[in-house]
């Protein structure tokens, strides 16, 4: 059975108090509640890992090595500030979808940089928690077709 890591980044622990206007009143539990059924729809399984710390995103990736099929992250912040998690992603191999909640292309200049997206198959912007949801079908879609 294929294997999804959903990774968030800093702050997404805090959805549903963070910026409701941007991210919505939805909590983080909320998320995987949605996902989970999303996962078991797909008959996919599905693990999470959160962090606000650089580093313990850096070991989730390289410990879903031999062990994911496919990883969607939201990298949150680190998307505009981290090489390490760049170099992660490449390194690991493992197809990897970008996502976002808002639509980052819409927001502060500094927040059209992606340092990660060079090493991810595709971007999902703007989709909210489906978002989440549109980058898992991706995976799946892409691990049939080479079946």
């Amino acid at each position: 059975m294929m294997k999804i890591l959903v990774i968030n980044g800093p702050n997404l622990n805090f959805l549903g108090i963070r910026e409701p206007d941007i991210y919505g009143k939805e909590t983080y539990a909320d998320l995987c509640d949605l996902i989970r059924s999303h996962a078991q729809k797909r008959g996919v399984t599905v693990e999470f890992f959160q962090s606000n710390h650089e580093g313990a995103l850096v070991d989730a990736i390289q410990a879903a090595y031999g062990n994911a099929d496919g990883i969607v992250i939201n990298p949150a912040a680190y998307t505009h500030t981290s090489v390490a998690l760049l170099d992660a992603v490449k390194s690991v191999g493992i197809p990897t979808v970008e996502v976002h909640i808002s639509k980052v292309e819409s927001r502060e200049e500094f927040r059209q940089i992606s340092f990660i997206r060079a090493a991810c198959i595709a971007t999902v912007t703007g989709r909210g928690f489906q978002g989440y949801l549109d980058a898992m079908d991706l995976l799946i879609d892409k691990k049939g077709k080479k079946a």
